[in-house]
């Protein structure tokens, strides 16, 4: 019914906005990883929407972006999980985050949510496995985390990489390693490789 909402920023409460366009206020529930990326209040917004339709009430549930909403349509697929834990689960890990953990299978991390217990973390794992881009959002995270990249530190990522495959790691756990890494000016690959082996000795 809704693709997306967009207006100016009106009220912020708890895990939700309210967002007025056309002289309406929309009433939308975010996660809490959202709130961070929020405008200051009476600017403009846009938050991408899905509306939850059920005998006793319509609720918005909203997301910075297209491809986010998707993942939560995603998340709600699975059996037990519905708006609420789904929206759970966005506020402990944001997108990124919970799909590299579906990638590696990390329940614990999953089950920190509200209401989300080992086993539907277990099963949402199963479930979404294989319906999910792990090289888009890992390339994305490495993107993210090489916003400070100056001169050749591309190369040493790459270098990086290469180095933990040769190591016998996946090309996926490899780049998911370094993706962690927080990259700093004049990092050279060992460094690099240093730090990403803390992340996969665990």
């Amino acid at each position: 019914m809704y693709s997306f909402i967009q207006g100016t920023l009106e009220d912020i409460e708890l895990s939700e906005v309210t967002i007025m366009a056309n002289n309406v206020g929309y009433r939308i529930a975010v996660p809490m990883t959202v709130m961070d990326e929020l405008p200051a209040l009476h600017e403009e917004i846009r938050l991408y929407t899905y509306l939850s339709v059920r005998e006793d009430a319509l609720q918005l549930f909203g997301f910075m972006s297209a491809e986010d909403r998707n993942l939560f349509k995603k998340l709600i697929s699975v059996s037990g999980i519905g708006p609420k834990g789904g929206l759970a689960i966005l506020s402990v890990l944001p997108p990124e985050e919970l799909i590299l953990a579906i990638f590696n299978g990390d329940d614990t991390a999953i089950s920190k949510a509200p209401g989300i217990g080992k086993k539907t973390a277990q099963k949402l794992i199963l479930e979404l496995k294989d319906k999910l881009d792990y090289e888009g959002t890992i390339n994305k995270t490495l993107d993210k985390g090489s916003k400070n990249e100056i001169a050749g530190l591309r190369q040493e990522i790459n270098d990086a990489i290469l180095a933990l495959t040769s190591l016998g790691y996946s090309a996926g756990e490899s780049k998911n390693a370094v993706s962690r890494v927080e990259l700093t000016e004049g990092m050279k690959s060992n460094d690099i490789l240093r730090k990403a082996l803390q992340y996969l000795a665990f």
